[in-house]
């Protein structure tokens, strides 16, 4: 499996090429998170972003399909008692209905054949008046972003789609997601994180 053979050099990787925003996002998505909250991270990776939440939130259970992503999250998060480590596929998660205050899913929909099951998923399992996090790696520009993209695809990488900001958001609208709040980390490949807000019905 690609992501288990480079998930032991994956976060050097991203440090290099993409520091700024690879450090960035998970500071941002932790000012997302409330100290009572119980969080979903689904493909979690190294943990990258999990760090950053595990302080802020009352229990963090962080999930991915990579057996190697999980052990390098582990090393990750190791310092905080708060973490639960699962493997699962996040467009069938074993959990009941309303049960997370928060949802995340980090750099993961360009790479899934279905998506939006994948965004159900997510929403099924978020409380309502809960949020679903999504960040997604933009290409801002072509250029080096592409050499980039094209170089993992070389090398085992599967990516079934790429965004830039407006397909991002024609791509929530296009699936009736109104309520959804927009921001972007800037850098050599920004991310465009998406914010769904569950309403009190349960609906969005």
């Amino acid at each position: 499996m690609f992501w288990d053979k480079v998930s032991g050099f994956y976060d050097l990787v991203e440090t290099i090429y993409n520091g700024k925003v690879y450090s960035e996002l998970g500071r941002r998505i932790a000012e997302e998170i409330k100290q009572g909250d119980i969080v979903l991270e689904c493909a979690c990776g190294t943990g990258a972003i999990s760090k950053h939440i595990a302080p802020e939130c009352r229990q963090l259970i962080a999930t991915d399909f990579s057996v190697g992503m999980l052990r390098q999250a582990a090393k990750n998060c190791r310092k905080y008692a708060n973490v639960k480590l699962r493997r699962a596929d996040m467009t069938h998660l074993k959990c009941r209905d309303n049960r997370f205050d928060k949802v995340i899913a980090g750099n993961v929909i360009h790479l899934l054949k279905d998506p939006y099951a994948a965004v159900r998923e997510l929403e099924r399992v978020c409380k309502p008046g809960g949020r679903i996090i999504i960040p997604t790696y933009i290409n801002a520009s072509a250029g080096v972003n592409q050499k980039a993209v094209r170089l993992l695809e070389l090398a085992g990488a599967d990516f079934k789609r790429q965004f830039d900001m407006e397909s991002y958001r024609q791509f929530f609208e296009a699936a009736g997601y109104q309520n959804v709040e927009y921001f972007v980390i800037p850098g050599r490949m920004p991310c465009a994180v998406a914010v769904i807000i569950k309403d009190g019905a349960g609906s969005l």
